[in-house]
């Protein structure tokens, strides 16, 4: 059994970023939540019809594939819309993300999931990794990467669980409040440590 890593954080925490560096400088497995989520939005896949029927048609683009902006908008701002969309995602992620893992050849894998915590997936991996950031940099992060509102960040920083809970749950805590170098010694630092675990 391949050890696993379940890695979190809020949105625009850096978790993109770590996982490059995990991969590229370390060549470690990464099951994406995200990526995987993506793929089951896309047209004629097993979760899209389920989406058109729970959502409608105002849900798609004129060349028939889900407006994801559309929807995130939407289950932001609605919590019915969000466990609808969830009920339809969560069960399909979670057997992909463990389905993955299992093919994994990697010394480790690494789990990214946004809603580790949320969801309980953090019971059933090996070790939990939270990456930190502060509120006000996160608010910045997420208007300039998706160019929106400091209102719509802020909702989708509540949509998820909060700052404390997440690092209660950390056995290990990535800071990225700083430069990418600070990033990549601890990143570094947390492989060691991993390659340890794994060859117990």
């Amino acid at each position: 059994m391949v050890f696993k890593v379940g890695l979190t954080g809020g949105v625009a925490s850096g978790k993109s970023t770590v996982t490059s560096l995990f991969h590229d400088k370390y060549h470690i497995d990464i099951i994406d939540a995200d990526r995987i989520a993506h793929t089951l939005l896309t047209k004629d896949s097993g979760c899209y019809s389920k989406v058109v029927e729970a959502f409608g048609e105002s849900v798609l683009l004129d060349n028939r594939e889900i407006n994801r902006r559309y929807l995130r908008e939407r289950i932001f701002h609605n919590d019915n819309d969000k466990q609808r969309l969830e009920k339809i995602l969560h069960p399909a992620i979670r057997q992909q993300l463990f389905s993955q893992a299992a093919s994994s050849t990697s010394a480790y894998c690494i789990m990214s999931v946004p809603l580790l915590i949320e969801v309980g997936i953090y019971k059933e991996v090996d070790r939990v990794c939270v990456i930190d950031v502060s509120l006000e940099k996160q608010l910045e992060r997420l208007q300039t990467r998706d160019n929106i509102s400091m209102e719509t960040a802020q909702a989708m920083i509540n949509s998820q669980c909060d700052r404390q809970l997440r690092l209660q749950h950390a056995d290990d805590v990535i800071d990225n409040n700083n430069s990418v170098d600070s990033l990549a010694h601890q990143v570094a630092q947390l492989h060691e440590l991993y390659l340890k675990f794994a060859d117990k």
